[in-house]
């Protein structure tokens, strides 16, 4: 391992990769990425839904995705990897009369961002969705340039990326501590050896308020548990079947109940979906509560009726990294000189992982990011009231 760096990342996830790999694009290739796992993307990134979307009620986190989608959809022409991306359309259905007010604004919004994004009748959302129930429904927003991406992928493309350029990535070491001098960072203590160095990034996730600690920065993120279940048809085999047809969509549209929150998409032969749990606790456990499941199915049944008599045939168990107002937190503290965070993003971080990263490569680098941080800043939770994201899901 160096003992010396221009920069430290610490968290092998999406954010850090995307960070590594855009300093090194800046021609900042004297960087250590630190992931304590055997694995990049062992954290949330290789725990969630893979969903990307437009369909935000924040005009921050909308330019994200505008930038994110665009750089995910020439992944492989831009970073040299080939990624799994399918562009079949995120479909929200709203039942409450508030939240049709709300999604109306939003939709809005995003058109006035230059996001193609539409109003649709509960038919319309029925005929986009094969095997949909929408009884209640009152309308529902569809954008067709929203999809599903592979999160593994997209962070292995951007970590081979940044180490073709130089980067050095190092897994199995935990950050121990961080040493100060004259009030910025001098350098990261490891489980196996130090390293010398001006700047550290925070892109821990879930974990980054532990990483904050080391210095003293209050770095307000939340681990909150999400659950993920992939469904099998009765008696097995694929839901594109013939005996299945009609029961749930064949393309890998993402539908989300947004009164609920229940959503799924297609995975495979099978079919994905999921649900926040409104009475979990913030807390690092991620085993999967199966006395969650049927409060789940009894939810999803409504929506989608094959999942009545569908087999669940494994879970698993993620982290959603909150913060009070539901939008992340990039950019520098104005405590400690050399300490940067890219953490927090409440369930949507994987889908702006390719703006937020090089946003923060941007600022680290000197360079003028071309983005109003402000929405985002570390120190927004103490000066001043801010309108958060109201479409967390």
């Amino acid at each position: 391992m160096k003992s010396t760096a221009d920069v430290v990342i610490v968290g092998g996830g999406c954010m850090g990769c995307s960070v590594a790999w855009h300093l090194a694009q800046r021609g900042i290739t004297n960087v250590v990425l630190l992931e304590r796992e055997p694995q990049l993307a062992a954290g949330s990134t290789g725990k969630n839904a893979g969903g990307v979307r437009h369909q935000f009620s924040h005009s921050a986190n909308i330019a994200l995705s505008i930038e994110s989608i665009a750089m995910i959809a020439r992944f492989e022409e831009i970073v040299g990897t080939p990624i799994d991306f399918h562009q079949d359309g995120y479909l929200f259905l709203l039942s409450k009369t508030a939240d049709v007010a709300a999604f109306l604004k939003n939709v809005e919004l995003q058109k006035r961002h230059g996001v193609d994004v539409r109003w649709l009748s509960a038919k319309e959302a029925a005929a986009l969705a094969p095997g949909l129930d929408v009884t209640g429904v009152k309308g529902a927003t569809y954008c067709p340039t929203d999809g599903v991406a592979d999160p593994n992928g997209v962070t292995m493309g951007f970590a081979k990326g940044a180490q073709a350029k130089g980067v050095a990535i190092v897994r199995e070491t935990e950050v121990t501590g961080i040493q100060l001098a004259r009030g910025r960072v001098a350098e990261v203590r490891t489980s196996h050896g130090t390293i010398a160095t001006p700047i550290v990034v925070n892109a821990a996730g879930p974990w980054a308020k532990s990483i904050g600690r080391m210095l003293g920065v209050d770095v307000p993120v939340e681990p909150e548990r999400r659950h993920i279940f992939i469904a099998s048809p009765p008696g097995g085999g694929s839901w594109d079947d013939p005996v299945n047809a009609g029961k749930v969509p064949r393309s890998k549209l993402l539908v989300i109940d947004f009164e609920t929150t229940f959503y799924f998409h297609r995975e495979g032969g099978g079919l994905l979906f999921g649900m926040g749990d409104p009475d979990e606790r913030p807390g690092f456990d991620i085993t999967v509560r199966w006395d969650f499941l049927p409060k789940v199915i009894d939810v999803a049944m409504r929506r989608l009726p094959a999942l009545a008599d569908a087999v669940v045939s494994h879970a698993w168990a993620g982290l959603y990294e909150m913060t009070p107002d539901h939008n992340p937190i990039i950019g520098p503290s104005s405590d400690v000189e050399g300490f940067f965070t890219i953490a927090g993003f409440s369930g949507h971080g994987f889908q702006h992982a390719p703006a937020a990263g090089r946003i923060l490569a941007d600022l680290i680098a000197g360079r003028d990011p071309q983005f109003d941080l402000s929405p985002f800043g570390l120190d927004r939770f103490m000066s001043r009231a801010v309108r958060g994201e109201g479409n967390v899901v």
